[in-house]
């Protein structure tokens, strides 16, 4: 099998899970792309590459069914780009080789983290503001040096934290899509 149809497959499996939960491509993907010995910088990049046509149309889609809560967007969006700026310039200014451990572990964690999550029920109530800020600055820096992040810290947060489901999933989909991180 060829390099591009097993990524081209490893991509449509990750957007299927992506699409079906709102996170979790970067993460799929770059756990693939690392497996197959690509360095960590060239996951990152490539993961990101194609998110900009798959979160521009998760965005949209959101905007679309008026999915996005406006005031959690703006808050989201400064300090997940002050992250993914911080966390770009560690993942390059590291070699792969050191990096790479560090990003296979932090990606097989958040995967735990998403599975225990998806077995427990929380209560819908209005986020904080002081809930969002840190996140959504982890979120930026984690997803730049994994290669995904953004989704799973911010939305499983977000939801943890009490958000509605519905303007969470959005406002961070609309908020990835809309970041210059996303266009590094």
């Amino acid at each position: 099998m060829s390099d591009f149809l097993l990524f081209l497959i490893v991509g449509a499996l990750a957007q299927l899970v992506d699409g079906a939960l709102g996170m979790a491509y970067g993460v799929v993907s770059s756990t693939v792309l690392l497996s197959f010995g690509v360095a960590p910088a060239a996951a990152s990049a490539a993961v990101h590459t194609a998110e900009l046509f798959t979160t521009a149309a998760s965005g949209t889609a959101h905007l679309v069914n008026r999915n996005i809560d406006w005031t959690l967007f703006w808050r989201l969006v400064p300090l997940g780009v002050l992250g993914g700026v911080a966390g770009t310039y560690v993942l390059t200014g590291i070699s792969g080789d050191v990096v790479r451990p560090y990003v296979a572990a932090y990606l097989a964690v958040i995967g735990l983290y998403l599975l225990s999550r998806s077995f427990r029920k929380i209560p819908s109530r209005p986020v904080s503001r002081r809930t969002v800020a840190p996140l959504a600055a982890c979120g930026g820096f984690l997803d730049a040096i994994g290669g995904g992040g953004w989704g799973p810290i911010l939305t499983s947060g977000l939801l943890g934290a009490g958000g509605q489901p519905r303007y969470v999933i959005g406002s961070v989909n609309a908020a990835e899509s809309s970041s210059p991180f996303q266009y590094r």
